[in-house]
């Protein structure tokens, strides 16, 4: 089923085309012109175009250039009575997807439509398929035995076939894009599309084009129409991560998708309605955001229908030692190859993990680099492991009889610690800042002040 746009000079041929397509499952509009099809191309988007070659004020060679720069997935199939080999071959040349002849058979028509509607949903479906590939699938990516991920496990497994919206929170890096998947790819929309994105990444303006779609114009930099990834996951799940980094104005914007099941596209005037899965996830807690005025009390009993904690790993250090082993793989030091020394993971299960999952492997990649397929000892370890959390836990301060230039100190151990947020929060300056409770401006100042470029 796709959305047809029928550009025909004659009547009987516009409405015979809209007969034949909506027998056929499509949605179709018509357009007596190619200066009506443009004006509809700039306020909408079409999987494939019909259109004559042929007609007054303006022909289907300007309606093919005019999709090409408004809307270039869309796929076009030129229809005309008038045929010569010149004709065609620029057609072609300007990404006509097919040339039909007038008269042609109804079953030519049908299967071209057909095979444009194809196309263009497996471009869509390439693209979102690459990103599945490189993830992974349901819940194997999850390591763990605890009694902790049990619950995890069970409470995923009981809830994926549902359409309620889950919210998912957890601090940075314990795993809440996976459970995100994992709830897709074990539930009923496993074979629709699963698409994420990061609200904190981008300025409200551009966040919402990217869920919503935008029509060309609509802003500075919106040079073609283009459909938003709320339109693009049709039937399946759309993942928000760090939804408690959008403004209260997009928050009201989401609300209403989430009550009316419907939204529009930035300059757009019509409602698109939509059935997709919405599921949440954040570090914060959302109840302070909401007492601090940053969060929409309303919106957060629409998105925690069905709350998801995932344990920090300092809740669940059991797993330790098969994550380790998972890393090692990962490293290709599994095996035999390269084994971890008693000392080195009691040091591992002790330290506090503000970073959680994705700081072990960060750990376990580096003492990877540093043994030549010899045990990974403590001594393969950051220094910190052995003192139980990045800034806790140090130790008795000593000073030298011949004294220390202190600033000199200072500025060593502040570079040090910019450096393992940043480590730890796997590049996020805003995730870094807030592990090191300094302001986002604070932490930028002291990042250029070492020259540390990230």
């Amino acid at each position: 089923m796709g959305r047809i746009l029928v550009v025909d000079d004659e009547k009987s041929m516009r409405d015979f085309l809209s007969i034949l397509l909506a027998k056929e499952g499509h949605s179709a509009e018509t357009a007596e012109n190619g200066v009506k099809a443009v004006k509809m191309l700039k306020e909408d988007i079409f999987d494939v175009v019909i259109t004559d070659v042929k007609m007054p004020r303006m022909g289907g060679m300007e309606v093919l250039r005019a999709v090409n720069e408004y809307s270039p997935d869309t796929m076009v199939i030129m229809i005309t009575a008038y045929a010569t080999a010149e004709t065609a071959v620029e057609a072609m040349k300007e990404g006509a997807y097919d040339y039909i002849m007038k008269p042609f058979k109804v079953d030519e028509i049908k299967l071209v439509v057909r095979n444009a509607v194809e196309k263009r949903r497996l471009r869509e479906e390439n693209a979102l398929l690459r990103r599945e590939v490189e993830a992974g699938k349901g819940m194997e990516n999850f390591i763990g035995r605890s009694d902790a991920m049990r619950k995890v496990f069970g409470l995923i497994s009981k809830v994926a076939d549902k359409n309620s919206t889950v919210l998912i929170t957890g601090e940075s890096g314990t795993g809440k894009e996976l459970a995100a998947r994992a709830l897709h790819n074990l539930g009923a929309r496993k074979d629709k599309p699963f698409v994420y994105i990061h609200c904190g990444a981008l300025p409200e303006q551009l966040l919402e084009s990217e869920l919503f779609g935008h029509m060309k114009g609509s802003f500075t930099g919106a040079v073609e129409n283009k459909e938003g990834l709320f339109e693009v996951a049709e039937g399946g799940t759309v993942f928000l991560d760090e939804i408690s980094e959008t403004t209260q104005a997009f928050q009201v914007k989401l609300l209403h998708v989430l009550q009316e099941r419907e939204f529009r596209r930035v300059g757009g005037t019509s409602d698109i309605r939509v059935d997709v899965r919405v599921v949440a996830a954040t570090n914060k807690d959302l109840a302070g955001e909401i007492k601090a005025g940053n969060f929409r009390e309303d919106l957060f009993y629409r998105l925690n229908v069905i709350p998801l904690r995932m344990p920090a790993l300092r809740e669940r250090a059991d797993d330790i030692p098969l994550l380790v082993e998972h890393f090692l793989a990962k490293c290709g030091k599994a095996g035999g190859r390269v084994r971890v020394s008693k000392d080195a993971l009691e040091r591992l299960a002790s330290y506090h993990w503000k970073g959680n999952v994705r700081e072990l492997e960060n750990v376990i990649e580096r003492a990877c680099a540093l043994t030549d397929d010899g045990d990974i000892t403590a001594d393969c370890l950051p220094a910190e492991l052995g003192r139980g959390g990045l800034c806790e836990g140090a130790g008795p301060v000593r000073l030298p009889a011949e004294g220390i230039d202190l600033d000199a100190v200072l500025d060593r151990m502040e570079k040090e610690y910019l450096i393992q947020a940043l480590d730890i929060s796997g590049g996020s300056k805003t995730e870094a800042a807030r592990l090191l409770s300094l302001t986002f401006p604070s932490f930028r100042h002291k990042l250029k002040k070492h020259g540390i470029d990230r």
